[in-house]
């Protein structure tokens, strides 16, 4: 190359770096100049979808009667909000139990639309019950991605959340069943994908739906990133002494409580007696 190339190289590139600042400049402008949605936007674009059509039983809460059951997960709802504010806002959570049938997916959905419908707060509920996923079951849903598809293929998670419309749930499905998950629940990306849903909206409740913790690591893996765990215990279901040893095991989680699930209580009305 003559020393006429070199010198007109070298001017083009003078030239080129001030024109490339600028742009870095201009782009950083505009980014800027774009303000994050406000609470209102946020809860607003939430509530502009058609509303899922939720027949299952199961998700009471999901309906306008004001059942004994319905008021259950009301009080369940009022007691998460009272531990979980504070200094420190916990809003990640996680549902678990001991076996499996024990009403932990139930109680997470209901828990989850509960809170949904509470004034304050948006709630994402996340399927990471990889191995049985079962929460598009109960919505009657078919999604196309999810979670798997987040962790394993690098998805936006934008593109795996589903709007229920059913007050402001929003819902991160497990996309596809893992026969072995638990490499993927352990790894950086699950930790980064539950700092980055954490931190994002800080009025959002994320509610973690999880393998039972007996006879599988995932819920124990999992409690590790999160704020705090919710136990679920179905009466007759799991072993006494399963229950007792899983929940000590879960008091270093940050154990908020333990729901006891399908208890024979018996409520007197005027005709008749009813149990849940």
């Amino acid at each position: 190359m003559s020393r006429i190339e070199e010198a007109l190289k070298k001017v083009a590139s003078q030239r080129k770096e001030p024109a490339d600042r600028a742009q870095e400049v201009n782009r950083r402008k505009n980014a800027s100049a774009v303000k994050p949605k406000s609470v209102k936007e946020r809860v607003g674009a939430l509530l502009d979808v058609v509303p899922l059509k939720i027949d299952n039983l199961m998700l009471a809460t999901a309906r306008e009667e004001k059942t004994i059951v319905v008021e259950e997960f009301n009080k369940l709802r009022s007691t998460v909000i009272a531990l979980t504010k504070g200094e420190k806002f916990l809003n990640t959570l996680m549902v678990t139990s001991t076996a499996s049938e024990e009403g932990k997916s139930m109680t997470a959905l209901n828990l989850a639309i509960s809170l949904a419908k509470e004034q304050d707060h948006t709630v994402l509920l996340v399927d990471t019950d990889l191995r049985r996923p079962s929460v598009h079951k109960y919505l009657d849903i078919e999604p196309e991605f999810g979670l798997v598809h987040c962790l394993r293929d690098n998805l936006p998670i934008e593109k795996a959340l589903i709007k229920t419309g059913v007050g402001k749930l929003v819902i991160l499905p497990a996309g596809e069943s893992v026969k072995d998950p638990l490499d993927m629940l352990s790894s950086i990306r699950m930790k980064e994908i539950v700092q980055e849903l954490k931190e994002r909206y800080p009025e959002r409740y994320v509610i973690f739906d999880t393998p039972p913790a007996q006879p599988f690591a995932d819920a124990g893996v999992l409690a590790a990133f999160l704020d705090a765990s919710l136990f679920v215990v179905r009466e007759g279901k799991a072993n006494r002494e399963d229950v007792a040893k899983t929940i000590e095991e879960f008091k270093q989680h940050n154990l908020l409580g333990v729901i006891y699930n399908d208890a024979r209580v018996f409520f007197k009305s005027s005709n008749s007696y009813y149990y849940d």
